[in-house]
């Protein structure tokens, strides 16, 4: 007899929901995620094994419940005056989101999001039994001050969802919204800077708004300018109270010894950590250079992708890249294709393949 997702007592607001997954095939240049596709340098490499080997002789203990040393490395890091009592860290920013939901959301509470944005904050949102409220756009996928607070009047949400710089767009957030959306609600806000440090450097972030601000939550990840996406290590910055707050929901010992190990060493090589994200934006800037040229229309960004348009068949490009080692994303957007900034050896076969593909159609 057969026996499907279908046939389980699964809750019912779950049914028909399908699972987050970009694909992973294999290839030689995968453009399609959003990851540091740089490798970590050997020295820093060494030292995050040397930490890791060290927290091994040790993992017959729980780790630190609390990641005392971790958080205050990421307060280091953060800067603002910031301190371990503002940080709260978990695996990967998605943990982070999750914990944020479960804790101000849930069922009989509302998220307001404004799409095309980061596909598992609506997932997030339903696996803890959260709504889901979609929010209007401005034209070229900008959210004024405006048009946010007209949003929040409208839906009347517990929490309200920014992503700056955007996903899957890379459009920048305006902070000025972030204040307006913060006066316009007695909720939760909550802005996902995943990609804030391929921002234009000096530009500030909402990290800057939260003082005299205890219901804003500012999240990063370490994925992608530290290239860590593999070790799982996401955190925010909030008032004390939020991480408190945070502590009701999370599981004990949520983050392992060998993680906060691995993450401790990185940032202690920040500088050199981050030296790689100047050159990925100027393979950003040069993909959207070129692919203007080809005839494309890649939007402004300030993340380390470029989403384009001007594609006849989505499908079909993403299959005949596919088909020579290169993957990039299709959202679904139509006449839309987006891609990752890689190396400039990545970059350079990507541009190439899409050139000769642009040339035959």
């Amino acid at each position: 007899m057969s026996f499907s997702l279908d046939d389980l007592p699964i809750r019912d607001d779950l049914r028909g929901l399908t699972p987050y997954g970009a694909p992973q095939t294999r290839v030689p240049v995968a453009l399609n995620v959003n990851e540091n596709t740089h490798p970590i340098p050997e020295n820093v490499a060494r030292d995050i094994v040397a930490s890791i080997a060290q927290a091994v002789l040790e993992v017959n203990r729980y780790p630190d419940r609390e990641f005392t040393q971790l958080r205050d490395s990421l307060a280091a890091y953060l800067g603002h005056g910031l301190t371990r009592d503002n940080i709260w860290a978990a695996n990967g920013s998605n943990e982070v989101i999750q914990q944020i939901l479960q804790a101000f959301g849930g069922p009989g509470r509302s998220v307001l999001g404004f799409p095309p944005t980061y596909s598992m904050h609506s997932i997030i949102a339903a696996g803890t039994g959260s709504t889901w409220v979609e929010g209007a756009r401005d034209v070229d996928f900008i959210i004024s001050p405006e048009t946010a607070v007209a949003e929040i009047r409208r839906t009347e949400p517990d929490i309200v969802f920014f992503c700056g710089p955007n996903n899957p767009t890379g459009t920048p957030l305006d902070l000025a919204t972030v204040e307006a959306a913060y006066d316009a609600t007695d909720g939760i806000v909550f802005v996902d800077e995943a990609y804030a440090e391929f921002m234009p450097v000096g530009q500030p972030t909402a990290l800057t708004l939260l003082e005299g601000r205890p219901r804003l939550i500012v999240s990063r990840t370490m994925s992608k300018a530290f290239a860590f996406a593999g070790a799982r290590v996401g955190y925010l910055a909030a008032h004390p109270a939020v991480t408190d707050a945070l502590r009701l929901v999370r599981l004990p010992y949520h983050l392992s010894s060998l993680t906060q190990a691995a993450a401790i060493a990185a940032l202690s090589h920040a500088d050199e950590m981050l030296a790689m994200v100047g050159e990925i934006a100027t393979q950003r800037d040069r993909i959207v250079r070129v692919l203007t040229e080809l005839g494309y229309e890649p939007w402004p960004t300030w993340s380390n992708f470029v989403l384009f348009g001007g594609v006849d068949d989505p499908a079909d490009v993403f299959e005949r890249l596919l088909a020579r080692g290169i993957i990039v994303r299709n959202l679904g957007i139509p006449h839309h294709l987006r891609v990752s900034a890689g190396t400039e050896a990545e970059t350079t076969a990507f541009l190439e393949a899409l050139r000769d593909i642009r040339l035959s159609s």
